[in-house]
């Protein structure tokens, strides 16, 4: 018998866009486009009366705009797989950073290209692998991962631990470095305010983000936070209580400039895909901190972060991931546990803990 397909519902004032955005959403497997709406009080009708497994989202809409829309959608359907479609602008970075901490599952930008062929073809290129994503989480696959593997290996215990956070000793962590892309707004905004201003370790952050919106991220993380949260230049100093996100768009890396440690923003070329890239980032972690770092891999698409990792863990690394429960999507974190190099599987409300339990503060 085969699979029910996954139903869409797609909202935009636009019916270029309307009709741009169905043709390609049924062109993908496995995809049916159940009905459009011309606006936010429309889609919310639709939505219970069509009952769709995912919504793509316009933000500029009559009645009811698209973060209205979402709260509404939060509040009343939380199971509903949201795509919001953005404008790629610095006005519009600051709102859809918005939307993705309210709880929107990625986003898409509006291709500036000149005829619909060309839109169409960008469009199936970023919507594609955010519907398999979809799909595959709606109906998981028959092969599970198997966390047995990471939770077998636990950390040191709580008393040795302690003794050896007490004293400058050689398993002292001096950096937390955490991966995430695909959820990885409102996960972020769940966990970096639960560090204190105190947090005598720096954070170095890769979330997978376009330039723009990067910046709007560290700014509204900032606004919520006691620690300091900024967007990462080249040649910026490690601080204690200093949350640094990679700027969108290029890379990151940690360096050793005169014994002291220093973040490079550089423009080499993409790894898996990806710039800014987790496992470039890891990398350099595992070669200027060794077994004095903490790995940390989030909720989001694919496994950018597993090969970084396993340097990291050679070197004595400890490694926590974010359990399938809390994720929005569990591939990066999969893939690693998947790869025996993380120690420890949480839930996202657990992470500032175990972060706080293994730094000190």
């Amino acid at each position: 018998m085969p699979k029910p397909l996954l139903r869409v519902l797609v909202v935009d004032d636009s019916v270029l866009y309307r009709k741009v955005l169905s043709e390609v959403l049924s062109s993908i497997p496995g995809v049916e486009v159940v009905g459009t709406a011309t606006d936010g009080k429309v889609a919310l009708a639709k939505i219970g009366q069509l009952k769709p497994d995912m919504l793509t989202l316009d933000f500029d809409m009559p009645e009811l705009d698209g973060l209205m829309v979402l709260e509404r959608v939060r509040a009343d359907h939380p199971d509903l797989k949201t795509v919001m479609v953005s404008t790629h602008t610095k006005k519009g970075a600051d709102i859809t950073v918005k939307a993705l901490e309210l709880g929107a599952l990625t986003f898409i930008t509006k291709p500036g290209t000149v005829t619909p062929l060309e839109s169409k073809t960008v469009l199936f290129e970023q919507l594609a692998p955010v519907v398999k994503e979809i799909r595959d989480q709606i109906r998981p696959s028959q092969h599970p991962v198997n966390t047995d593997r990471a939770i077998s290996q636990p950390f040191t215990t709580d008393a040795a631990l302690r003794t050896t956070t007490s004293r400058a000793g050689s398993g002292r962590i001096q950096i937390v470095a955490i991966g995430i892309s695909t959820g990885g707004p409102k996960a972020l905004t769940e966990l970096i305010p639960c560090l204190p201003e105190a947090l005598r370790i720096p954070v170095v952050i890769v979330q997978h983000m376009p330039s723009d919106f990067t910046a709007a991220l560290a700014r509204s993380l900032d606004q919520k936070s006691a620690v300091k949260v900024v967007e990462a230049e080249n040649n910026m100093a490690l601080t204690r209580g200093t949350v640094f996100i990679a700027p969108g768009g290029r890379q990151m890396k940690v360096v050793t400039v005169c014994g002291k440690s220093m973040l490079e923003v550089n423009d080499d070329p993409p790894e898996n895909h990806c710039q800014p890239s987790v496992d470039y980032l890891f990398r350099s972690i595992s070669k200027v901190y060794g077994k004095h770092a903490l790995g940390i891999i989030m909720t989001g698409m694919g496994s950018d972060g597993v090969l970084g990792l396993r340097l990291m863990k050679r070197l004595g690394a400890r490694v926590i991931a974010q359990d399938r429960q809390s994720c929005v999507v569990f591939g990066m974190p999969g893939e690693a546990i998947n790869a025996g190099v993380v120690d420890r599987v949480v839930p996202l409300n657990q992470i500032a803990a175990e972060i706080l339990q293994r730094v000190g503060v």
